[in-house]
């Protein structure tokens, strides 16, 4: 389907194309800029305050810091009393808990007293009260067996003053299995942690405050605990990137940070450095972002929208488009990742180094990279991310976001947007391998095929792992699912002995039918 060609289509399409060029940085890629986050804002302002409580002479600036991100709060709380991840989100649960946290270190003032009052009547409403307990069991709720989120969000409460006495606090919180860390990863996808891969870092801190403040009244389990403290930080150190910020996010980072503080560790390198990228990443609104940039990920769908209908020549010259080509060959990891253990060969979402090689922006690279005039240098890369996806498909075919075999919660399973994406980029490149990966190729796909089939939904539509729209039921988006299984279906047409016709009939007439009456898409049929 062509783009409306009229006068004034045509005009809005040179204006966008000319305007997303501008963006460039002068390296050549792509930064783009995150919204800034209440979920952020409260979680850095709570570490800040909790380390000026414990170290004040040490802390020069911080309480500026803290009140400017209590202000930040103060002015972006919504109507109904809440606060959502972002300042253009729906008020939830998690986030407000977090706010109504955060306002527990603001100076008093009728403002401050006001929006408490607002954010407990919000809680109350959706929640059922802000006792400890009742608070408790509805943050449990929200996240089921998955303590990825609900242990983070209530530790902050109880280091905030909000869950109530310290004997009543910690009760409510579950102990995690921090001493778990200090066992070889390679065992990890059978221990069935209760967090997913990517929160290790919270695994470790959240468990040591909480066994700090409540150790378990089984000798045995206190004692191992006890012994495995001081390795579980050691691996911790091990996992933060140099800048301090844990996959260049706020809040785990800050989740991180006030929990070795409310261990007792607040002169831990861990924290200072924690502590330091949250001092230069505040925003001059007092604000803080969801995560530093997606730098990488911009620049991938930069280059794909500017090939449309395989024009990038027209609008990126060769030096433009050897500047991009060159700054995304720099991404991509050349060891093993110690956060995750990935194998070398990946991208991450950033070129920042809390970065962590995933499974969707490695296929966003390779599919850039075909686009950018490939030279040696870029087809070995490209080998290289190839082979690193296959070594991540699961046994179901599909593909998750970075490690395979953590299956056993939501975010670790394998996901129909990533699973296409893979497939995309492996067809893209398949002509230029070898013999050997080509038949690794044409296994992979026909699994991956296969795993795409199994997660159509009956109307044809397809639920992504990532990108979730907060218009829709269960904050799903098959809009953007279904969009882009099509894009593999259309190029693993013909290349797989699998017939993908029915499944690519069936998706299109899902998104013709979830087409609004003003020509665009929201996440779902109907949505905005």
């Amino acid at each position: 389907m062509l783009v409306n060609e009229s006068p004034a289509g045509h005009a809005t399409l040179l204006a966008a194309r000319e305007a997303l060029i501008q963006e460039r940085t002068s390296a050549g890629h792509w930064d783009g800029r995150l919204s800034s986050s209440a979920l952020s804002t409260a979680t850095a302002v709570v570490a800040l305050a909790l380390f000026l409580r414990e170290r004040p002479s040490e802390s020069s600036g911080d309480d500026d810091l803290v009140q400017r991100g209590i202000g930040w709060l103060l002015d972006h709380q919504n109507q109904d009393g809440g606060w959502g991840d972002t300042d253009r989100s729906f008020s939830n649960i998690s986030t407000t808990a977090l706010g109504w946290a955060g306002l527990a270190f603001a100076r008093g003032s009728d403002a401050v007293t006001a929006a408490e009052r607002r954010a407990e009547a919000w809680l109350t409403k959706v929640g059922g009260g802000v006792d400890p307990s009742t608070l408790a069991r509805a943050i449990v709720a929200r996240y089921g067996k998955d303590r990825t989120f609900s242990v983070p969000i209530l530790t902050m409460c109880a280091l905030a003053g909000r869950m109530g006495s310290d004997l009543e606090a910690w009760r409510l919180i579950p102990q995690l299995p921090f001493e778990l860390a200090v066992i070889p990863r390679k065992f990890f996808t059978i221990l069935t942690l209760p967090v997913v891969s990517y929160a290790l870092p919270a695994l470790i801190a959240m468990g040591l405050v909480r066994h700090r403040h409540r150790p378990s009244r089984n000798l045995v389990a206190r004692s191992i605990r006890d012994l495995a403290a001081s390795r579980s930080l050691g691996v911790l150190d091990s996992l933060q990137p140099p800048n301090g910020g844990f996959l260049e996010a706020a809040p785990l980072t800050s989740f991180v940070a006030m929990s070795l503080i409310g261990a007792g560790h607040a002169n831990h390198r861990v924290v200072q450095r924690a502590l330091d990228f949250l001092r230069r990443s505040v925003r001059d609104d007092g604000s803080w972002p969801i995560d530093t940039n997606l730098a990488t990920w911009l620049t991938t769908l930069s280059v794909q929208a500017l090939n449309a209908r395989g024009r990038l020549t027209e609008h990126l010259d060769e030096h433009a488009r050897t500047s991009v080509r060159d700054w995304l060959l720099a991404q991509q990891t050349r060891d093993e990742h110690p956060y995750t253990g990935a194998a070398p060969g990946a991208w991450s979402w950033t070129n920042l180094p809390g970065g962590v090689p995933d499974g969707d922006d490695t296929p966003g690279a390779l599919l850039a990279l075909r686009d950018l005039d490939p030279d040696d240098e870029t087809r070995q890369a490209a080998t290289r991310g190839v082979e690193w996806l296959l070594d991540l498909q699961n046994r179901d075919g599909g593909i998750p976001t970075f490690c395979r075999g953590w299956g056993a919660l939501p975010f670790d399973r394998s996901g129909a947007d990533l699973t296409a994406h893979a497939v995309r980029a492996w067809l893209a490149w398949r002509s230029d391998l070898g013999a050997l990966l080509q038949a690794r190729i044409d296994r992979a796909l026909d699994l991956a095929i296969g795993y795409l089939a199994g997660a159509q939904r009956a109307d044809g539509s397809f639920v992504p792992l990532w990108f979730g729209n907060q218009h829709v039921s269960g904050e799903e988006n098959p809009t953007y699912g279904t969009s882009r299984v099509l894009l593999a279906l259309r190029a693993a047409r013909g290349r797989t002995p699998r017939n993908v016709d029915g499944a690519a009939s069936r998706a299109i007439r899902w998104l013709v039918n979830a087409q609004n009456p003003d020509g665009g898409w929201g996440g779902d049929a109907g949505a905005p």
